[in-house]
């Protein structure tokens, strides 16, 4: 039985065409004789467990070590062949190594659950794969012979969609991904919501140019976004009430003065000096209606009237020049007496 695995493990090397020190990959099989799938990554696994166990006899130990063996016994080695042979069952059986953290996945060849996610993601961080140079290309070139894109620079649950949909497309004419509606689960993932989204033109355009080339490849494209209706122009505003009111007070000034000069206007005075709109109310009190310009609008008055004025030949109007003030002897109304039978004495 032994001298059948070492002649599985030779024939291996000079089939893959391997030299020098090599890990056997601990899910490798091969054939040998009769048997069309003998377990060599497991038989060389049981060759390091016997050494350390001191059951290794002599002669294995030296057959072992001659160069056409290649024999590594390294234990850090052989732990890190373990590793990689589970995550090549990971990938065969999920089509990526994008898995969640907290994944845990069952070992095939009976090495029982193992955290995948946390092995990845230990992998992941900086020194992951060691410090030393060559080391840490090697492991990266073994760990990208399995996956490309175990390591890739966008999300990982990115990656994890993608890939699932992609395997789905394999399987359809063209490569083109068939439609999927929201809520379409698939080992816990809304695929159908998750396509939904790619296609929002907010979120494409976050992506990246490889990202978006690999979703168009699957026939995936952005949503055309409708051209954005012109808002509706607003009617301008005209005067309010209270500018139309002063506008129409300073026009009937206008016309006073140019028709009596400087003289005050009475309080009572009322002039039609414009065809009112119909339902806009009586004519303007010119009295009233200056009385009603309080002094703390001198600026706005001085500025409209002064503006408005200009161009009639009027100067500017002060508070001074609105003031009421007493009328004339003769248009004052006679003094009245008191009233007969008021019992107060004349």
């Amino acid at each position: 039985m032994w001298l059948e695995g070492y002649q599985a493990l030779l024939r291996w090397r000079a089939e893959n065409e391997i030299t020098g020190l090599y890990a056997v990959p601990y899910d490798t099989e091969t054939e040998v004789g009769v048997t069309k799938a003998f377990p060599l990554g497991r038989w060389v696994h049981r060759q390091r467990k016997a050494l350390r166990a001191g059951e290794l006899e002599e002669r294995c130990k030296t057959l072992l070590d001659l160069p056409e063996a290649g024999m590594v016994w390294e234990p850090g080695e052989e732990a890190w062949e373990k590793k990689l042979a589970v995550f090549r069952a990971y990938r065969r059986a999920a089509g990526h190594l994008a898995s969640r953290q907290d994944a845990v996945w069952d070992d095939p060849v009976g090495g029982g659950p193992v955290p995948i996610g946390q092995h990845l993601a230990n992998l992941r961080r900086k020194d992951g794969l060691g410090k030393d140079p060559e080391r840490v290309r090697v492991r990266a070139e073994q760990l990208a012979a399995i996956d490309l894109d175990w390591n890739c620079p966008w999300p990982l649950d990115w990656q994890r969609h993608y890939r699932v949909l992609a395997d789905l497309a394999a399987y359809k004419a063209g490569g083109i991904l068939p439609s999927i509606a929201p809520g379409v689960l698939f080992d816990g993932d809304d695929l159908g919501g998750w396509l939904q989204r790619q296609k929002q033109p907010s979120i494409w355009r976050l992506l990246s140019s490889e990202q978006q080339e690999r979703l168009t490849q699957l026939g995936i494209k952005p949503t055309e976004t409708p051209p954005a209706t012109p808002a509706p122009q607003r009617a301008t505003k005209g005067p309010s009430k209270t500018q139309a009111a002063f506008q129409r007070g300073l026009a009937a000034l206008t016309q006073w003065i140019e028709r009596e000069g400087q003289r005050p206007v009475p309080r009572g005075h009322r002039r039609n000096h414009h065809q009112r709109p119909e339902g806009a109310g009586s004519n303007p009190a010119r009295g009233v209606g200056l009385r009603h310009q309080e002094p703390t609008r001198q600026a706005h008055r001085r500025a409209v009237g002064g503006a408005a004025g200009a161009g009639r030949g009027v100067g500017t109007v002060t508070a001074a020049d609105v003031q009421p003030s007493k009328p004339p002897r003769s248009e004052q109304p006679p003094r009245r007496g008191p009233r007969r039978g008021s019992g107060r004495l004349r």
